[in-house]
């Protein structure tokens, strides 16, 4: 039997229907496969002013460490994250990306009799995390793009071990209030896990009635908070997210964490971040300006949106949003289609600078026309 004819090794499991993630396509991709000098990316929900200037100083005196092995528990940013969020530090756990803990969670609590209760329209990443543990997921039902909290109420049982709401919701934008979210926990049994993922915090926070899930965790100690510095802070390509949660819960992540998982320059940046208020507020500002302009856009296009406290959205084109992407790409503007997360005629859309949300809503103008002609 030669090399070729043997037969392939068999993959566990719980794997088999495992769709591996797809992310936002690159620049430098889309320039290549269409000829493009200039292509504007709005699919990924990054930063567009980019990292604190603090930051970046602060990567390039680390650079020069780089053969040295990071500090494992991250003393320095858990202390300073820590004293901001009014936490101990033994209630923190660093991760490559606030994601990763994701898995970490469902790796540690998560099983074939273990199951998720997350909603249809969530992040995929929490209904990937339940395939790779093995575990059932019950996908309950969005109402208008929103959580139906009732439903998910309704869907616990015996068997329930944690539940995962991203508050706002990626990719809808959506969000629940503080009211809501603590008439929900209240309801929840003690042993289920609550995972509330606020990956766009500091965005969503502006709003008055945005939950801060940190002030319900001593009403709640099932509660498990996930942020980043992905997103506002602008780090996205260094990977570094932490998770909130009572002591117990941090030491059985502790088990199942790869040793050095948030590495040297992501922490020295992240440390940096934290210290520059004023690049985080601009931030905030640019992108609250720009999400208004797009959605008034959106809506002279005669295209329905959805209410966003995040910095993208959620946007109903009204066609294959398959094909509309493609059409986009090829006039230099990345987007997402939301086939994949089941809502068939949906873009989702970044707020870039205001050249590039310009850019985008002169092309889908162009796209949507054409496409109405049969051109």
């Amino acid at each position: 039997m030669t090399q070729q004819d043997a037969p392939p090794p068999k993959i566990n499991r719980n794997l088999k229907k495992l769709i591996p993630y797809q992310p936002g396509r690159p620049i430098e991709e889309v320039q290549r496969e269409f000829g493009l000098e200039q292509v504007h990316k709005l699919a990924s929900n990054e930063n567009p002013l980019g990292p604190s200037p603090q930051a970046v100083k602060a990567m390039l005196a680390a650079a020069g460490e780089m053969h040295r092995y990071p500090d494992g528990d991250g003393y320095y940013l858990k202390q300073a994250l820590a004293e901001r969020l009014g936490v101990a530090p033994e209630e923190l756990i660093l991760g490559n990306g606030s994601d990763e803990i994701m898995v970490l969670l469902a790796l540690a609590y998560l099983s074939r009799l273990r199951f998720l209760i997350t909603s249809d329209h969530a992040f995929v990443r929490y209904r990937m995390g339940a395939e790779l543990a093995g575990a059932p997921a019950y996908l309950s039902p969005m109402r208008d793009m929103r959580h139906n909290l009732e439903d998910i109420v309704a869907a616990i049982g015996p068997r329930t071990s944690m539940i995962c709401l991203d508050v706002p919701c990626n990719p809808t934008g959506a969000s629940i209030s503080r009211r809501e979210l603590s008439r929900f926990l209240e309801r929840v049994p003690p042993l289920v896990i609550v995972v509330l993922d606020q990956a766009y915090y500091e965005y969503a926070n502006a709003d008055r009635n945005y939950p801060d899930g940190l002030r319900l965790r001593d009403e709640h100690p099932n509660l498990v908070v996930l942020r980043t510095f992905s997103k506002a802070y602008g780090l996205a390509g260094l990977r570094i997210g932490y998770a909130v949660a009572r002591p117990e819960i941090i030491k059985d992540l502790d088990r199942v964490r790869p040793p050095f998982n948030a590495n040297r320059m992501a922490q020295a940046a992240a440390l940096a971040a934290l210290g520059d208020e004023a690049h985080l507020r601009g931030s905030v500002k640019a992108n609250a300006e720009g999400l208004a302009r797009m959605q008034k856009g959106l809506r002279a296009l005669g295209l329905k949106t959805w209410p966003s406290l995040a910095n993208f959205v959620l946007v109903d084109v009204g066609l294959d949003c398959r094909v509309v992407f493609q059409e986009l790409l090829k006039l230099g503007v990345v987007t997402r289609p939301m086939a994949g997360y089941g809502i068939e005629t949906c873009l989702r859309i970044s707020i870039g600078r205001p050249a590039e949300n310009r850019a985008c809503l002169a092309a889908l103008a162009k796209v949507l026309k054409e496409l109405a002609r049969g051109d």
